[in-house]
């Protein structure tokens, strides 16, 4: 059985504007294991951005515990949570968060350079993962020499440079054609497959079914927290194809 790699126990996050006192988050528990699949759903308003945010050491709880790794985040300070999201989390955002002016490689090396890694192991390092997400050709290019899938397929090569445990996708698909969307959706199973525990948060049905596991929250709560009993892989759009 894998080990449990987010453990969250009453996870509370209040925000205080003015005299009036904002409960994103009421209490929340519970645990994701190393490998695991989950989408992470709600409403506009729900808690999941915040959610997002706590888990991905954004941001810190009013109250409650975050075990990550073994090790308790949730009372860490902002140079010590920078350090594990470094090492721990690869981030993927809806709106790909590169560097205009950098290259394809230099976008992906970044990571690195804060983890103190040496220059010829970095461009060892970003080309080689750059290559595994389909980009071999395209590493001297910048952001704007580049579509939207290929800009996310950057993202997520910045996202695994450092070998994180945990992939964090905000939305990951939310600026992409339906085409470009599959793709994608299909190089996150295989780096799921890889070993990566994937985390996906989006408020989209079908993206949410190629999750193993899916997590509802309402009102800064859980709702639900229910295995997938009807996956979505590549198979399935295969199969739409073929037919």
């Amino acid at each position: 059985m894998n080990q449990e790699i987010i453990n969250l126990v009453n996870l509370k996050r209040y925000y205080y504007v003015g005299a009036e006192t904002v409960k994103a988050l009421r209490g929340i528990t519970l645990s994701i294991r190393k490998n695991e699949f989950v989408a992470l759903m709600g409403p506009s308003g729900s808690g999941k951005s915040t959610l997002m945010n706590l888990i991905g050491c954004l941001d810190t709880p009013t109250s409650g515990q975050y075990w990550l790794n073994g090790k308790d985040v949730s009372k860490m300070d902002d140079n010590s949570l920078a350090e594990i999201r470094n090492k721990e989390i690869g981030f993927v955002f809806q709106t790909f968060n590169l560097l205009p002016r950098s290259t394809a490689l230099e976008n992906v090396m970044l990571p690195q350079i804060y983890a103190g890694i040496g220059k010829a192991d970095r461009i060892d390092r970003a080309t080689e993962v750059l290559t595994s997400v389909g980009l071999a050709d395209r590493i001297t290019h910048k952001p704007n020499e580049l579509s939207g899938g290929q800009r996310q397929r950057v993202s997520m090569a910045r996202a695994l440079v450092n070998k994180p445990s945990i992939i964090l996708a905000d939305e990951p698909t939310g600026n992409l054609d339906s085409k470009t969307t599959i793709e994608i959706m299909g190089l996150i199973e295989e780096i799921h497959k890889a070993g990566n525990t994937i985390i996906v948060v989006t408020h989209e049905e079908d993206i949410a079914r190629h999750a193993h596991r899916i997590i509802r929250l309402i009102d800064g709560q859980v709702d639900s927290d229910t295995l997938n009993k009807k996956i979505r892989t590549m198979e399935y759009y295969q199969g739409m194809i073929k037919a």
